[in-house]
């Protein structure tokens, strides 16, 4: 019996050493177009690994659109970019039946809709139908059209960028689409070292046209699977419970967080142990998941005078739960 648990411990060890080394060659490889920006490179492939969808929203030029087309160029996967637009319908996202005339039946064209991963590029330009089009893809990984149900092929991701400062012409994402995608994060301006390397990378072979996958996309599903092996104990468990009735209870927000954002924490949080090499999560990963994972979720109240932006009011939802404490 003893052996067999040795050899079971040894093999996990070994998978999880296999997890870090092709974690490590998708970020690296994402940070040869992307400088200066390891944190957001790796929360971007966390959210892969975790089955999830990303929202990345920054301003324009800081490189939205270049992370997620470096995400899909380093799996060997299929993707597709859909530039959002206000005439978009849905059936440029999912796709439309075509009458043949030689056989007299109608053949389905799939749409971009149909890919590993997806970029819906400035998703908030599109109207709210069309958005709304994305909602059963993100959550069931299937879309219905003429009343049937097609599967969509694994890995499957949805990557939405928008700009949260223009607001002319655009439609405010609604909060049941915000709850479907597991993180949501910033890129910020780079500092200044990694801006004099973008100088001295201009006129050089273009980065992003030149980057090769480093993993196939039977690697991403085996990489998957070992996240959603990673062990969390029961009081680590009963800590994301308590993060999501504090926030449930807090003055200033008006609706905290649903039953999926504590699921959805719990996949995020596995991802992080794993990435970090570990077949076991800890509260440190809860909390350096936690911002990208809970603040999108969130409501804040119109009365609360403006004392708090979202990211603020998860800080103090985590600062007003204890952290459990391994017992010896």
């Amino acid at each position: 019996m003893t052996t067999e648990m040795s050899a079971d411990a040894t093999a996990s060890d070994a998978a999880h050493r296999t997890f870090s080394r092709l974690f490590d060659a998708i970020t690296s490889n994402i940070a040869e177009v992307i400088r200066g920006k390891r944190e957001a490179i790796e929360l971007a492939v966390i959210c892969l690994l975790a089955e999830g969808h990303l929202l990345v929203e920054d301003v324009p030029g800081v490189g939205k659109t270049s992370l997620a087309k470096a995400l899909s160029a380093s799996v060997d996967c299929s993707w597709r970019r859909v530039q959002f637009t206000p005439d978009l319908l849905p059936t440029d996202l999912v796709g439309v039946s075509v009458y043949s005339r030689s056989t007299e039946t109608f053949r389905f064209e799939p749409g971009p809709i149909f890919a590993n991963i997806v970029l819906a590029d400035e998703i908030n330009r599109a109207s709210p139908k069309t958005q709304s089009a994305l909602l059963e893809a993100m959550e069931e990984r299937q879309v219905s059209a003429d009343g049937v149900s097609r599967p969509l092929p694994p890995p499957f991701m949805v990557i939405a960028t928008q700009n949260p400062v223009e607001q002319e012409g655009t439609y405010r994402l609604p909060e049941s689409q915000l709850d479907r995608f597991l993180l949501r994060i910033a890129i910020g301006y780079p500092d200044r070292s990694a801006e004099l390397q973008m100088l001295d990378d201009q006129g050089s072979s273009d980065a992003l046209a030149t980057l090769g996958p480093v993993v196939s996309a039977e690697e991403v599903l085996t990489m998957s699977a070992a996240v959603r092996s990673v062990y969390m104990a029961s009081a680590l468990k009963g800590y994301l419970v308590d993060l999501a009735e504090a926030s449930r209870r807090h003055p200033a927000i008006e609706l905290g967080l649903s039953p999926r954002a504590t699921l959805q924490l719990a996949a995020a949080t596995r991802a992080q142990a794993a990435a970090r090499g570990r077949n076991y999560a800890t509260p440190d990963d809860v909390k350096d998941v936690g911002a990208s994972a809970l603040a999108h979720r969130i409501v804040l109240r119109a009365d609360h005078g403006g004392r708090l932006d979202h990211d603020d009011a998860i800080r103090e939802v985590f600062d007003a739960v204890p952290v459990p404490v391994a017992r010896s």
